[in-house]
């Protein structure tokens, strides 16, 4: 495992999924990377927090009842807020289609993740943001 960094635990991940477990599952495995985790069971949860200014990595489940993920990364740029992002879905056939002004996505990446690329992601996404 890898060891906690004062960067890591200064960097917070928003885990947003609808499936309960999976969501549990995500977040146990970033947290247990050394990140502080912030979960939300949907896109509009994560955008009525105002989250978005206190979230240094967005992992988000692509399709969601209300809003999907890439309608929420959407409406983010759209605000000005650019977090790099990456997407899980269960249709890995479904890669999101973005506009050219949206460079805020990392990867989109099948579920069940394997946690290692998900946890290179995350560094990727973190250099990208810094």
């Amino acid at each position: 495992m890898t060891q906690n960094t004062p960067m890591r635990t200064a960097t917070t991940i928003a885990i947003v999924d609808d499936d309960d477990s999976v969501r549990g599952a995500l977040e146990s495995l970033v947290r247990s990377s050394g990140y502080k985790t912030r979960t939300y069971c949907s896109a509009l949860e994560f955008l009525a927090a105002n989250a978005s200014t206190q979230t240094d990595c967005l992992l988000s489940d692509i399709q969601m009842p209300g809003m999907s993920g890439v309608e929420m990364l959407e409406q983010l740029v759209a605000t000005g807020y650019h977090i790099p992002t990456i997407f899980i879905t269960a249709y890995p056939g479904a890669a999101p289609t973005l506009s050219a002004d949206t460079p805020d996505l990392v990867a989109c990446l099948p579920k069940p993740c394997d946690a290692d690329k998900l946890l290179n992601c995350i560094e990727a996404a973190l250099l990208q943001r810094h």
